[in-house]
């Protein structure tokens, strides 16, 4: 079996970069989206500093419908708008943008559990010392809530790892293709073995770092 690992690295390798590309570009793109969503979806919630409640419920509800679609699916029902986006819908090009329209709703759930669990006390005190909305938001908010974000990223970025392997099934490359080319199609065990034995080690590095990272926050 280890044979057949090193026989057969560069294959490995290759399907480990196109992997961490996808992942990259698509955790990269969903952050920039869902960090600000989340926030919009906590300080437009009734009572809270910026009440909004037709923006709290239009958001509410299109991310709801999107975390409703298996991403599966959602992936091939989005293939007209991914060859729009960027003009093919196979590939690692075309795997980001079904990645991005999936993990982004996600993370935007994630960040307003996250910023739900920050004190309303410490909200008011810091409303009744005047500080402005915006400096509660960054200041408050956000700091404290650091920890809680950290690690909701990092359960992100695993379900993104999770959902490249699915992208296989389109010819995404990366691990999952490999999986279903050479250990599905062509029933070679060892490589689907192998495949599994990699994303297992990559999701244990990637939880470790998230937990790491998250407890520094908390000390400081």
């Amino acid at each position: 079996m280890l044979t057949s690992l090193f026989d057969r690295s560069d294959l490995y390798i290759q399907s480990l970069i196109e992997t961490w590309w996808m992942v990259f570009y698509a955790l990269s793109i969903s952050a920039l989206i869902g960090l600000p969503l989340g926030v919009l979806l906590v300080v437009t919630r009734p009572k809270h500093i910026f009440e909004n409640v037709m923006i709290y419920n239009v958001l509410n509800v299109i991310i709801n419908i999107l975390r409703s679609v298996p991403f599966v699916i959602l992936m091939v029902a989005i293939i007209p708008f991914t060859k729009f986006i960027v003009g093919t819908a196979i590939g690692v090009k075309g795997a980001i943008v079904p990645l991005v329209v999936y993990t982004a709703p996600y993370i935007a759930r994630l960040m307003e559990s996250a910023l739900l669990e920050v004190d309303p006390g410490i909200i008011e005190a810091f409303k009744s010392m005047g500080a402005s909305r915006r400096q509660i938001i960054w200041r408050v908010m956000i700091r404290e809530a650091r920890p809680a974000i950290s690690l909701g990223l990092t359960i992100a970025t695993i379900g993104l790892i999770g959902a490249t392997a699915m992208a296989g099934v389109i010819g995404a490359g990366g691990l999952g293709d490999l999986a279903i080319r050479y250990g599905y199609q062509r029933w070679e065990l060892d490589v689907m073995l192998w495949t599994v034995i990699l994303l297992i080690i990559i999701v244990q590095g990637v939880q470790s770092i998230g937990n790491y990272i998250a407890k520094r926050l908390r000390k400081n």
